[in-house]
């Protein structure tokens, strides 16, 4: 029985291996392994809660469960961007917590071989994007696929933790 369900877990998680949800910020396209994702849906009313960092809006009610949300923009330090009708937010799962992560716009999921994934170029000593995993090779253009338990340090999840 046990061999049975050790064999589900391998092929579920062989199904999603590869396997990127996109979206964009600005001009750059990004992804995350479909693993984290748990649904996305439109911009809702976010409840401000004081004292959070910048990057983090606020509370939303998602049937029930209080969810944070953070822009992916501002944890990027770039410009703000008003929310428009293709704003999303992202529901992901990570450690445990769920968390609404907003982006420009939501692209598509798709398989990234294995071979197509490199790692990212060191630029210079000392300098590490922490959020950067990897980076796709699709067709001429190139995905950066970002590392989701990065995303907030163990400080921010725990304070996270103590809103919720």
């Amino acid at each position: 029985m046990a061999d049975v369900i050790d064999n589900t877990i391998d092929m579920e998680e062989d199904t999603l291996k590869g396997r990127f949800l996109t979206f964009s910020l600005g001009s750059e396209s990004y992804g995350i392994e479909v693993r984290y994702v748990t649904e996305i849906i439109g911009m809702q009313a976010i409840t401000e809660i004081p004292e959070l960092p910048e990057y983090v809006k606020g509370i939303i009610n998602l049937r029930g469960k209080i969810i944070p949300v953070m822009d992916v923009r501002l944890r990027f330090k770039k410009e703000p961007k008003e929310y428009n009708d293709r704003t999303c937010v992202i529901v992901v799962d990570i450690n445990d917590i769920s968390i609404g992560l907003i982006v420009d716009t939501v692209s598509e999921v798709i398989t990234i071989p294995e071979e197509d994934i490199v790692e990212p170029p060191q630029m210079n000593k000392g300098f590490n994007n922490r959020y950067i995993k990897n980076i796709g090779k699709v067709g001429n253009d190139v995905k950066l696929l970002l590392d989701c338990e990065k995303l907030l340090t163990a400080d921010e999840i725990e304070t996270l933790s103590e809103v919720i």
